[in-house]
């Protein structure tokens, strides 16, 4: 009888806790009773996409069961198989999408990415959300400036799409290492040549006792600088080559200021040097506790850097290891928190590394734009976010439900204030040369021969500009064919 009157309080309370989300899809004289189909493109590869719906709408669906969710694979099967074969032309994502949403039965909401929008709104194949927006009253006034504002910058001022989760990077800093050295703590906004004079001061010593002053990465598994730094990079717009991949365009004043910043981060050791793989694996295995650090694999929980970009994820191990820094040896914690991404004085508000997961938007063509926005509206409003603000990796967008876990205390801000970097989408071009990215194997050889002041910063742009005309020029003779970087053939 107990077990029984377990079960009946339990599903009691399961209904209890339902309600309020199912009584917010019953106002406004919604239709909750005829059947109908909500078409939903993603950019999965599978018409059961179980991640998306376990992401986006199982919760959708409990709350409209006259409502059955029919996924759309935006991309075709064959884009998972690699590169065409030779003299075979394979579409772009982008040409995909449009294909689908313009087809004979295309989806009702479409996700894209965020480098897509411009070109979608500019094919006037997303609807325009602000009058509906208007119309329901639905408040958009707590998203945070990450999502809100660099979504209307993608549409001119206008809203065409919206996103209820989003990750982004901020700068984490150590303020035992700043306090020792009597340096001023990092602050929002600072700007990189800021943030690298701070590197400068606080960095001190030499060898294994060196304390470094940034870092683009924690992860000291490799060389990792000359891609982490495209986070730096990012915001200026840069480009390795042309819109259409035929000419470089990296032997350039900017792309020089750029390598010689960079270059002197590691040439007066402000950021870490990659850490002997060898020698680390062998201390783990040694089985000596003296030899092995906690966290050695981590510059700045290892307390080697002052300063380092983190993705949001992050948050959660740093936490963790000063929260139970007392059941592990040779772990000192430290007081630390984040401040804003830097950023350059061109673009006071731009800061890299944003995703916008989730983000949605409803097709011009679509056959049921009612239930389209009322699953968008659902997914962005506050309900949906109070629910899935527990969750890792990501944030919610709407700023009432970000607070930190676990009782951790960080400026959480750090992460919601700067827009998204507009970088133009350039699939169709990797889709027609599949093999164009290589060229960019050829500046990372040649940044490291200016590291290792084999070369001058000038004089490796130049030669890189060279090689990489020459490896665009075999790619535009056959777009498909690999290229040997051995032999450059």
């Amino acid at each position: 009888m107990n077990s029984m009157i377990k079960r009946g309080a339990l599903l009691s309370l399961s209904v209890l806790m339902t309600m309020p989300l199912a009584a917010c899809m019953n106002q406004g004289g919604k239709d909750n009773e005829t059947p109908r189909t909500l078409r939903i493109g993603t950019m999965s590869y599978s018409p059961n996409d179980e991640w998306f719906r376990q992401r986006f709408t199982e919760l959708y669906e409990f709350a409209n069961k006259n409502i059955t969710i029919e996924m759309v694979p935006l991309m075709d099967e064959s884009m998972m198989y690699g590169p065409p074969k030779e003299g075979e032309k394979q579409k772009s994502p982008m040409e995909m999408m449009k294909e689908k949403m313009t087809g004979p039965n295309p989806p009702d909401v479409v996700m894209v990415n965020f480098e897509q929008m411009p070109e979608l709104i500019e094919n006037n194949l997303l609807k325009q959300l602000d009058p509906m927006i208007t119309k329901d009253k639905f408040d958009t006034s707590d998203y945070v400036p990450a999502v809100i504002e660099g979504i209307k910058k993608a549409g001119d001022g206008k809203i065409f799409a919206l996103a209820p989760l989003f990750s982004s990077s901020a700068l984490v800093y150590n303020k035992k290492l700043f306090d020792e050295a009597g340096v001023n703590h990092p602050t929002d906004k600072m700007t990189w040549d800021q943030v690298f004079d701070l590197a400068r001061r606080v960095a001190k010593g030499e060898g294994k006792d060196r304390k470094y002053g940034f870092t683009f990465s924690t992860y000291n598994g490799g060389d990792n600088n000359y891609y982490s730094s495209q986070i730096y990079s990012a915001p200026l717009q840069l480009k390795m080559f042309d819109d259409a991949g035929e000419k470089m365009t990296v032997d350039s004043d900017q792309w020089e200021k750029v390598w010689k910043t960079l270059q002197g981060l590691q040439t007066e050791k402000l950021t870490p040097e990659p850490v002997d793989q060898e020698k680390m694996r062998q201390a783990m295995m040694s089985g000596n506790p003296e030899e092995y650090m906690p966290y050695q694999g981590d510059d700045f929980l290892s307390s080697k850097v002052a300063m380092a970009v983190i993705n949001y994820h992050q948050i959660e191990q740093i936490a963790n290891a000063m929260k139970h820094s007392q059941n592990m040896k040779n772990f000192t914690p430290f007081d630390w928190d984040v401040v804003t991404l830097p950023v350059h004085p061109e673009e006071p508000n731009v800061g890299g590394n944003i995703y916008m997961e989730g983000l949605m938007g409803v097709n011009s063509n679509a056959q049921n734009p009612d239930d389209a926005w009322d699953f968008i509206k659902f997914v962005n409003g506050e309900d949906w976010a109070r629910l899935k603000s527990g969750g890792q990796g990501s944030l919610v967008a709407r700023q009432k439900y970000i607070k930190p876990k676990d009782g951790a205390e960080f400026n959480i801000k750090a992460f919601t204030t700067l827009l998204p970097v507009s970088n133009p989408d350039n699939s169709k071009l990797y889709t027609e040369k599949p093999y164009i990215g290589q060229v960019a194997q050829i500046g990372q050889m040649k940044f490291q021969e200016v590291v290792s002041g084999k070369l001058q910063v000038r004089e490796a742009l130049k030669q890189w500009q060279t090689e990489g005309d020459a490896m665009l020029q075999k790619l535009k003779e056959n777009p498909n064919a690999p290229i040997d970087m051995g032999t450059g053939k």
